[in-house]
């Protein structure tokens, strides 16, 4: 069997497994139709990393998915979405783009660049127990 016969299902093989191409960075008109009114779930390497509930007025609330809620904002700065949360008044800035599976977030603050992926969308609000709940 000649191995030229074997690269083109190699590469096509390849190509599974890569995610697939982001669009270009969502505006802010964008992204305020797309998550207003849902909480968004986001993964990092595979694993759970937190979600996230979009409000009216550009109003969130994060979670760890740990039951510990924070309330924050959002606003747009060019390509970028913002976030500013109750317990850190520092920006938050993250680009969005629409992946085929869903919301891709990449974390703009670091040179090393998280990227998170949107592993499910719900139009349920999120649990949020509160703070020092049973003690």
């Amino acid at each position: 069997m000649n191995i030229l016969h074997l690269i083109p299902a190699a590469l096509a093989s390849l190509f599974l497994v890569l995610p697939a191409q982001a669009d270009s960075p969502l505006s802010a008109e964008a992204f305020d139709s797309y998550s207003l009114g849902k909480t968004l779930y986001f993964g990092l390497g595979g694993t759970p990393y937190g979600a996230e509930e979009y409000l009216p007025n550009r109003r969130v609330r994060w979670s760890f998915l740990d039951g510990n809620c924070k309330e924050g904002e959002w606003y747009a700065e060019g390509a970028m979405i913002c976030f500013i949360y109750e317990d850190n008044p520092d920006p938050q800035c993250w680009t969005f783009t629409k992946g085929g599976r869903g919301l891709i977030a990449t974390f703009e603050n670091d040179p090393a660049s998280t990227t998170l992926y949107e592993v499910e969308k719900s139009a349920e609000p999120m649990l949020c127990l509160g703070p020092d709940v049973g003690v």
